[in-house]
């Protein structure tokens, strides 16, 4: 055993004035006495009033003793070498991933028997070396900076959590490397499950790296994709991937619920270290929220041990397939670049009987209009005739000087440079509208909204002109049902993973922003930029993005995080690490570490001291009751 601190044994000294006290303090007591007979007891406690007396035993002065000489030991910090894992200046990374939520190892999961490798390496620090602390998730997090405060280190491992996301461990090791520069002894150690990504990504590490791995077993079932899709005319359908990461076959009993009810629940049997892809067909119309998880049979003996991956949520797209109407006498451009839109649903109607009775989201009509015009919206290409929404003039022939309308959402990616047109028609009585191509005499195109309905209108015959045969066609076409398409706050017809960012894209009425998220927590953004991003999706499930306007929810969308993510799902421990071309392996512990036991020494001090004033609190009442007893019993025998 050595001391950190051996000049703080010289307080052991203070034991002699602490004896020399119990020498010359007086020893009086209270006595009851019936007789003057009993004066000689007080001339012998007259006669111990002498400065100086015998140290008699006295079991206080021992305990008091005991108390001095451990406090005097703890101060000098005794301490024992052991084999560390690392000495210097030491960065320790913990690994936070959704994989070490698996619950395969003793006591807790891969995660609780991480923490408790690294507060072994906490104890095992020497007295010169420091040691800054990293939590590996999406974002590494620095939990407590270079220091050699064991308490500070000890409380960072104890307040640590996983999280459900992947873990970034190139920026983690760039973190870590940050401060290696001035660094004589340099030594990165790593708890963690193994999988740290492509090796080709990391960055190299100077000076020694030590990998302590954690976890036991691969079994493990997960939901690794679940997404649904529009089909033209056909049912939706619902796509599942059910992965099994084990070496064994395993049962499982698979769950759909749909808007919160029950829908299916069917037994699969999937193959060990392969998948099963699942396609649903019957969903029911109308639905908005989808729910898929993976439970063990009853009398399963395959274990699963993450259960994070277990659940995946989905969401019907809010751009569903519009049902169109195409009315012409006959038009193969329109036709096929209806067909190439996944959004829309053509539908030919017949000129001689007229507009069918069933209503549809988008009536295009080229050179035909109907005696009144439909509540729907509408694309008119090339109009015969003038309208109460505008009025026909003159044909102009030969569109000279054709210009785009920048910065319009509708113009994206259109060049009609290229373009030629034949002849088009003045439109008047349009301040409704906005030109998006204008050319000298007028505009060839123009949308807007009037009467709660979006209109867009060719002023051309698409015949007088080669825009079909442009690749400006499709993409005016694609702009054009993107802006008569319901406007959506956000994008993500997928969901989002773990980590991802969020890009909300309110109105500009919107004066806040409000996340409702999975476990019921509220967030509120301010609405101060057109784009909003919102990061906080570390938790797996289902997500509610409401839109303010004087307190009023104007619009709500839900949205989806799930794990999706293999190289967690997959909880494979691994033996040994892969950076760059170099290979780590769990080496032994070949550096000198120092283990202090003064906390159990104060502690013991402090029961000491505990029991020191038990023993006084009890004799001080003793004497008070014994002398007046035997004074009685004195009286009786007289």
């Amino acid at each position: 055993m050595q001391f950190l601190t051996p000049l703080a044994l010289i307080g052991g000294l203070l034991a002699i004035p602490v004896i020399l006290l119990y020498m010359l303090r007086l020893r009086r007591r209270e006595v009851v006495i019936s007789s003057t007979f009993l004066w000689q007891q007080i001339l012998r406690d007259n006669e111990a009033n002498t400065p100086w007396q015998r140290l008699r035993r006295n079991l206080l002065l021992l305990l008091q003793l005991l108390i001095l000489a451990a406090l005097v030991l703890a101060l000098a910090r005794p301490y024992i070498t052991v084999p560390a894992v690392g000495a210097g200046q030491i960065v320790l990374l913990l690994d936070a991933s959704a994989s070490m939520n698996a619950t395969d190892v003793e006591n807790g999961t891969r995660f609780d028997a991480a923490r408790r490798e690294a507060l072994s390496v906490v104890n095992t620090l020497g007295a010169g070396d420091t040691m800054t602390l990293i939590r590996v998730a999406d974002t590494p997090e620095v939990l407590a900076p270079a220091t050699n405060d064991r308490i500070v280190l000890t409380n960072a491992v104890n307040a640590a959590r996983p999280s459900n996301a992947s873990a970034d461990w190139s920026g983690a090791l760039t973190l870590a490397i940050g401060g290696a520069a001035d660094a004589e002894d340099f030594n990165v150690v790593i708890v963690s499950d193994g999988g740290l990504g492509d090796p080709a990504l990391l960055p190299t590490v100077p000076g020694e790296v030590s990998y302590i791995p954690v976890g036991q077993s691969s079994d493990n079932i997960a939901i690794t994709a679940l997404a649904t899709r529009s089909r033209a005319g056909q049912p939706p359908q619902l796509f599942t991937q059910i992965t099994n990461y084990g070496g064994q076959d395993a049962e499982i009993v698979y769950s759909l619920t749909v808007d919160g009810d029950l829908f299916a629940s069917e037994f699969y049997t999937v193959p060990a270290n392969d998948n099963i892809s699942l396609v649903s067909e019957q969903l029911p119309t109308g639905f908005r929220i989808v729910e898929a998880s993976l439970t063990n049979p009853a009398a399963s003996t395959i274990p699963d041990y993450l259960p994070v991956d277990n659940q995946a949520w989905t969401v019907a797209s809010d751009t569903a397939t519009r049902r169109v109407l195409l009315m012409t006498p006959g038009n193969l451009f329109l036709e096929q670049v209806l067909r190439s839109l996944p959004s829309a649903e053509g539908f030919r109607g017949n000129l001689d009987r007229g507009l069918p009775q069933q209503p549809y989201d988008l009536y295009i009509f080229d050179h035909w209009l109907p005696a009144t015009l439909p509540d729907g919206d509408l694309l008119i290409i090339n109009p015969p005739r003038s309208t109460d929404l505008f009025t026909v003039g003159p044909e102009i022939d030969n569109a000279a000087n054709i210009q785009v309308a920048r910065n319009d959402v509708r113009t994206q990616f259109l060049d009609f440079d290229s373009v030629s047109i034949l002849a088009f028609n003045t439109i008047s009585d349009i301040d409704w509208a906005t030109p998006l191509v204008t050319a000298d005499g007028g505009p060839l195109v123009l949308a807007g909204d009037v009467d709660g309905r979006q209109v867009a209108i060719f002023t051309f015959d698409l015949h007088n002109s080669d825009l079909p045969l442009q690749i400006t066609w499709p993409v005016l076409m694609a702009n054009l049902m993107e802006w008569f398409s319901p406007q959506s706050v956000i994008s993500i017809p997928n969901g989002l993973t773990v980590g991802d960012s969020l890009v909300v894209r309110p109105s500009l009425t919107a004066q806040a922003v409000a996340v409702q998220m999975p476990d019921g927590t509220p967030r509120e953004l301010p609405v101060d930029r057109q784009n909003i991003v919102f990061a906080e999706t570390d938790q797996v499930g289902l997500y509610t993005l409401e839109i303010l306007e004087n307190g009023a929810v104007t619009q709500q969308q839900p949205f989806t995080v799930n794990l999706f993510d293999p190289r967690e799902s997959d909880i494979t421990p691994q033996q040994t690490l892969q950076m760059g071309t170099t290979t780590v392996t769990p080496g032994a512990r070949e550096e000198v570490g120092q283990v202090e036991f003064w906390p159990l020494i104060a502690l013991a001090a402090l029961a000491i001291l505990l029991l020191e004033w038990i023993i006084y609190q009890r004799r001080q009442h003793v004497p008070r009751v014994i002398p007046q007893a035997k004074a009685r019993a004195g009286i009786l025998r007289g």
